[in-house]
């Protein structure tokens, strides 16, 4: 039987450099296995060294599901040591996209579930279809929710957290919205469309301070507040050692003269 693969499509979007990254292992709804997952870690590896990459959409193939979860049927015969080495894989995809340098966006086609639901997560920006289902099932399966479960918090609080976590429980894409879980929902036919007007904002933005801004908002999770400060100062000056802020400011300058001129000849 086919583990699946990786499809990396690299596309040029109002000249900026943008990859699709479609996770395919429909037959098992894109579960997650232990060669999929290796395989998906080299391939955000290498496109995050790709100084050129301004963003990554990440899918799931098909239109059911985005991440079912991890591949049950290679779980259910581990033991705590094959556990470790399991669980640890699923941390590494995680890790590859929250520390790619450029925003990930998940396009959520579909079930999302246990470690598909962590991948998403783990992403910048996130919109759903009406259709996706989300959860949390692992205490059914009778393992407890790990790894970057751990971020969930942060995006919906302690107790919508809890009752994801606890419950084992699946909701709708509206009550993931409501949550905060995804910061969009629309149709199925309509999700590249977002999509397309959010790399529409970030290709606007200079490459430069978009890396830095990921990279502060990803250090800021683990540092006090007041180092945080301290962290966007050292940040802020950084981002004057390229020429990027005087070139985009005096663009900005430029257009708001010309918009005042045509205003005033109106």
């Amino acid at each position: 039987m086919s583990q699946g693969t990786i499809h990396v499509d690299l596309r040029e979007d109002k000249g900026a450099k943008v990859a699709w990254v479609t996770i395919d292992h429909q037959a098992r709804l894109n579960s997650l296995n232990g060669a999929l997952m290796d395989q998906f870690v080299r391939d955000l590896d290498s496109l995050s060294e790709d100084t050129e990459l301004r963003a990554i959409v990440l899918s799931g193939a098909g239109e059911k599901a985005f991440v079912g979860g991890a591949d049950i049927d290679e779980m259910a015969g581990f033991d705590s040591g094959r556990a470790r080495q399991f669980i640890t894989r699923v941390h590494r995809c995680c890790a590859a996209v929250r520390n790619c340098p450029v925003p990930v966006i998940a396009r959520i086609n579909g079930h999302v579930l246990g470690a598909g639901l962590e991948l998403a997560a783990s992403c910048d920006l996130r919109v759903s279809s009406d259709s996706a289902r989300f959860g949390m099932p692992e205490v059914r399966l009778g393992i407890p929710s790990v790894v970057e479960a751990a971020v969930l918090p942060t995006l919906i609080g302690w107790g919508r957290t809890r009752q994801l976590l606890l419950l084992g429980e699946t909701y709708g894409a509206q009550q993931a919205l409501q949550w905060g879980l995804v910061e969009e929902v629309t149709s199925n036919e309509t999700l590249d469309t977002v999509i397309g007007g959010w790399l529409d904002s970030l290709i606007a933005c200079g490459p430069n301070s978009i890396r830095l801004q990921k990279q502060l908002m990803r250090r800021w999770e683990d540092l006090p507040l007041r180092d945080a400060i301290r962290t966007g100062i050292d940040t802020f000056a950084q981002a004057y050692e390229t020429d990027e802020p005087a070139q985009m400011m005096q663009a900005f300058r430029a257009a708001h003269r010309a918009r005042k001129a045509a205003g005033q000849q109106g």
